[in-house]
């Protein structure tokens, strides 16, 4: 018995452990060497608040009992345990994560260190709602089997390679010079989306691109050869579109007004920027499309016409660093899934030549402009994971 045992042990595959931590989420996925499909994936969601756990063919209570009270590093350790106790998953031989902010000093996938680990810390003002649960997954990590290799993969990493010019703001040199610019965000969804492009644009793929990433969080990014060459979000992840409880871009005496005209707290007002905006905020209903989509409330209306208004905007304010639109390509779960949002855009953008095909939006096609439109039209599903999985390849081996 003991031998089989042993022999079974040996002959588990070895497999990659990718963590995407959000703050009230954890998703995670497991690839084989060398594989781009996992063998299983699944997620803890409502973390804080009412936790449920989903996973390919497992019960909902086979992390044990979940309570609003459950840490997020205890979380991970419940996925960990749960993926050892089934040997059929295979031997996890590397983690990697989703670092929302590297700063300037991470612009590629690295291996953690302790001194990584302490300098990605140090960038956790920058993106307060995302980077604290994205480190507390790794130190989790570390603390179930320290000599684990860990990959932090950053969503500011893709847009290295904008033009400095697109990423200044018109403040003093030495702010900029400490690191006040724009990074952008959901890099490795926009990574995802360059990689797969040309088999669904074809030469256009190199041309000029619009990857619109709608979800919960939402940005743009303008791409020439695949490249990221400017994008919504900017120095954290608050910038540019209308979320599902961000703000996006606002005029910034808002801020001096509410502090120092109402008397908030900086508390309160980074509370309701993060937590009390966006959807949310202007519904009053919810911060999600599908509710707002489903509500009869006018308010619920006017917040999805606010979201499609203000992503045609933005996406109008980057095609200068471009010089024109050849296609746009919707991602992501908004992007993805709402016909609604993405005819909304597109009602804005007719001026650009860009027409949507009514029935292919309805239906989901992948290629959803008409036969008339200037601009190609596409639906494009996205996978971070799928990115992790790769970096983890290249740098664990």
């Amino acid at each position: 018995m003991c031998t089989e045992i042993t022999k079974d042990i040996i002959h588990m595959p070895d497999v990659r452990l990718v963590m995407n931590a959000g703050s009230s989420s954890l998703k995670f996925a497991v690839y084989t060497s060398g594989a781009d499909v996992p063998v299983m994936n699944g997620k803890v969601t409502g973390i804080g608040r009412a936790p449920e756990f989903s996973a390919t063919n497992a019960q909902p209570d086979a992390l044990g009992a979940l309570t609003p009270e459950t840490p997020h590093d205890e979380v991970v350790q419940r996925v960990l345990g749960w993926l050892t106790a089934h040997p059929e998953f295979g031997h996890i031989t590397a983690v990697g994560h989703r670092v929302v902010h590297g700063g300037r000093e991470f612009s590629k996938p690295v291996l953690v260190t302790g001194e990584i680990l302490d300098a990605l810390t140090t960038l956790e003002p920058l993106a307060p709602s995302h980077q604290p649960h994205n480190l507390a997954a790794i130190r989790a990590v570390r603390g179930w089997k320290a000599s684990l290799p860990q990959v932090a993969c950053f969503d500011t990493g893709f847009h290295a390679s904008q033009p400095k010019l697109h990423s200044m703001f018109g403040l003093p040199r030495a702010l900029t010079d400490q690191g006040i610019i724009r990074y952008g965000f959901h890099g490795l969804s926009y990574e995802y989306i360059a990689r797969v492009l040309p088999r669904h644009l074809g030469p256009l793929a190199d041309g000029r691109v619009v990857v619109a990433h709608l979800g919960n969080g939402a940005s743009m990014c303008a791409m020439s050869a695949r490249r990221s060459v400017a994008t919504t979000m900017g120095f954290s992840a608050l910038d540019g579109l209308v979320m599902g409880r961000r703000c996006g871009s606002m005029d910034p005496g808002v801020l001096l007004y509410l502090q120092q005209g109402m008397g908030l707290t900086i508390e309160q007002v980074e509370k309701l920027l993060y937590k009390e905006s966006g959807l949310l905020g202007v519904s009053g209903v919810s911060n999600a499309m599908q509710v707002l989509q489903e509500s009869s409330a006018p308010e619920a209306g006017e917040a999805i016409d606010l979201f499609c208004l203000r992503a045609a905007q933005e996406l109008s304010r980057m095609l200068p660093c471009i010089g024109g639109l050849d296609a746009l390509v919707f991602t992501a779960g908004i992007g993805e899934n709402s016909a609604r949002v993405r005819k909304g855009i597109c009602a804005h953008l007719e001026w650009l030549g860009a027409h949507i095909a009514p029935e292919a939006n309805a239906t989901g096609e992948n290629s959803i402009h008409s036969a008339e439109s200037a601009v190609q039209i596409h639906v494009i599903p996205t996978n971070e994971e799928a990115v992790i999985a790769g970096h983890m390849r290249d740098l664990v081996g």
